[in-house]
């Protein structure tokens, strides 16, 4: 929107030039995002404490959380906003890529909102129905599955790091595996949101990893030199990628330790489905599982304490999943857990950058 409009006088004005390249508009993107949570930050987590939507805080939970009842959350109505204006500011309005991500982010925040509007502000703990909410999830991921199944510039070949020469072409039977992906990405953030920061800083990092993925993928010279799947428009994901970073550099500032705002699920979901949808995209599915790691960690021990549980009527493998809560309650502090899961976040995405050049 108003990179097209300021990219229209550059004929005009030559500085104006600038604006064609997707490094320059990332930055700007990210720091438009960054300011715009920061400017309304405050005055959102006003309004949340006026309306009274608080974190509601489980009795079985750890007794250290007792004290975050009441906290402002559905924090996502503060960073959807600003991700999805510096994506229209700044990106490329006319790319399939940029408008099928933005979508697929307004739906999952959609399901977010409905579930904690009906727990926080109608005051039901049960909000949406778990089979309410996944249907919801996988219409949703479905029809952005179909739409790249049918769009003529996406191919079905599933990318395998560290082994070039082995492409599957997984031909129909990639709709369902992106399904897989943006539905378990959308839920395994869900889950890692338990702690203040937790969530946010994992996402960061991670969206800054996939800069630079939808960044080489975009550029075809670069692609071919290090091997990786090009995928012709895919660049501009990287001005999307660029504001979650900035966004939630912001956000972080208000969910740090001890937390003024919770994101809830309107902000959890969407962000989660986001980069499930952009490792497709980027042809970076497979490498998702190891940016995304604490993300896969936290779920993956929810559904071993699940299924540990019924198998054994009633034995736990932790003291309480998600696995942050386990670290919580064998006496580790909360501040502590979640900086050693940031340092963990980061070590994953500088080892699935050595997927670029080891193959």
């Amino acid at each position: 929107m108003l990179y097209d409009l300021l990219y229209s006088f550059h004929n005009q004005i030559s500085w104006l030039n600038v604006f064609r390249y997707i490094t320059f508009r990332t930055i700007v993107a990210a720091l438009f995002a960054l300011f715009l949570v920061f400017i309304f930050g405050s005055w959102t987590i006003q309004q949340l404490r006026r309306m009274q939507v608080g974190q509601y805080i489980r009795e079985e939970g750890p007794e250290s959380h007792k004290s975050k009842q009441g906290t402002p959350t559905m924090g996502g109505c503060l960073l959807l906003p600003a991700i999805m204006l510096a994506t229209l500011f700044w990106a490329e309005l006319n790319n399939l890529y940029v408008w099928l991500v933005l979508i697929v982010t307004f739906c999952f925040g959609l399901i977010g909102f409905s579930d904690d509007y009906i727990k926080k502000v109608r005051k039901h703990n049960r909000g949406l129905s778990a089979k309410m909410k996944f249907s919801l999830q996988v219409l949703v991921a479905l029809s952005a599955a179909l739409i790249l199944y049918f769009y003529a510039g996406f191919n079905t070949r599933l990318n395998v790091p560290f082994l070039k020469n082995i492409t599957p072409d997984l031909g129909f039977w990639y709709v369902p595996l992106i399904v897989f992906i943006i539905v378990g990405s959308s839920n395994a953030v869900n889950l890692t949101d338990g702690l203040d920061g937790l969530a946010i800083g994992p996402i960061i990092i991670a969206f800054f990893s996939y800069l630079i993925f939808t960044y080489l993928a975009g550029n075809m010279r670069i692609a071919n030199y290090l091997q990786i799947p090009y995928m012709a428009g895919s660049g501009e994901l990287t001005v999307i990628c660029g504001a979650v970073v900035g966004a939630g550099l912001g956000f972080l500032w208000f969910n740090s330790y001890p937390a003024d705002l919770f994101m809830g699920d309107v902000g959890s979901l969407p962000l989660g489905a986001l980069l499930g949808i952009v490792a497709v995209i980027t042809k970076q599915e497979i490498i998702l599982i190891l940016v995304g790691g604490i993300f896969v960690m936290e779920a993956l021990s929810v559904i071993f304490q699940v299924a540990y549980f019924k198998i054994t009527g009633g034995r736990r493998i932790f003291r309480m999943a998600p696995l942050h809560h386990h670290f919580e309650l064998i006496g580790v502090p909360e501040s502590k857990v979640t900086v050693r899961f940031w340092i963990m976040a980061i070590i994953l995405a500088v080892l699935s950058m050595s997927t670029l050049k080891l193959r």
